[in-house]
Formats: structure tokens, sequence, C-alpha cells
């Protein structure tokens, strides 16, 4: 199992969006520099923000800005914006075990329970941390290395 490459993008494009969008016009173009992707893929997945109301974007160059504050934003809505997540699992169990097999007639039985306390305890600590955290800690980062001249 792997979560795509747009949540963390999409996390990475929230961020400029809160750091920048009071000294840049923060724009898919800007995004994709700063992303280092084309910015087809930004525009994708700023509509996806948009559609999940997180963030609002002008056509043209107007850019993108936040909707809510960023301390209201947290990582499960951003993950739920942009993965599409068949039926709300996270994990897609093999469609037929054989039923002739012990461990097939019972796979579902032993793990169903657990795959789903796994999914809740992720989308927990997801709901924990929100984009002002992000925003803080990259801010953060940015002044040490301002500091150390890098």
């Amino acid at each position: 199992m792997q979560i795509s490459s747009r949540f963390t993008i999409a996390i990475h494009t929230l961020t400029c969006i809160g750091i920048f969008q009071g000294e840049h016009k923060v724009t898919s173009e800007f995004l994709a520099r700063s992303v280092n992707v084309n910015a087809v893929i930004i525009r994708k997945v700023l509509g996806q923000l948009k559609n999940a109301e997180l963030v609002q974007v002008q056509r043209g160059s107007g850019g993108a800005t936040l909707v809510k504050p960023l301390v209201e934003i947290t990582l499960l809505d951003v993950f739920n914006a942009v993965e599409s997540i068949e039926n709300h699992q996270l994990f897609n169990f093999h469609d037929q075990p054989n039923p002739d097999c012990p461990v097939g007639r019972n796979i579902h039985q032993v793990l169903d329970n657990r795959l789903e306390e796994i999914q809740k305890a992720m989308e927990v600590k997801m709901k924990s941390i929100n984009l002002e955290d992000i925003v803080k800690d990259t801010q953060s980062f940015i002044e040490k290395q301002k500091n150390n001249g890098s």
C-alpha cells in the first residue's frame, strides 16, 4: 500500500499558500516551481482542494488563497480532498480468498477489524495535525537557514 504523492503535493501547496499568499500571487506556476512538478498537476490538486472548500482559486493569474484559517485545516481534511479511497477503506482486500483453504476461509475475520483499527488510528493522528503546525515548522526551518547563511 502506498498513498499517492497527491497528498504531499497538496500539503506542500497549502503550505506555500499559507506562507506566501500575503506576499505573492500564488499561481499554479508559482506553486509548480516550489513543488517541482508540472503546473497541470498543481491545477488538478488545486481543483480537488477547491472542491473540498479548502482553497479559493481565481482564474488567470489571480492565484489561490485559503478559505479557512490554517488551524482549521487538518491533514485528514487534505487527505480526504485528494485521495480517492474506495468505500472509505484505506486497505483494499484481495477479492476472493479460497474458501477451501483454512487460511483463505478465515483471513477476513482475522484481518478486517485490525485493518479498520489501523485506519482509524491513522485518521485520528492526521486529524490532530493541522496546517498551522506545518506552516509554523516550515517557517522555523526557513528562519534557521537564513540565520545559518544557507
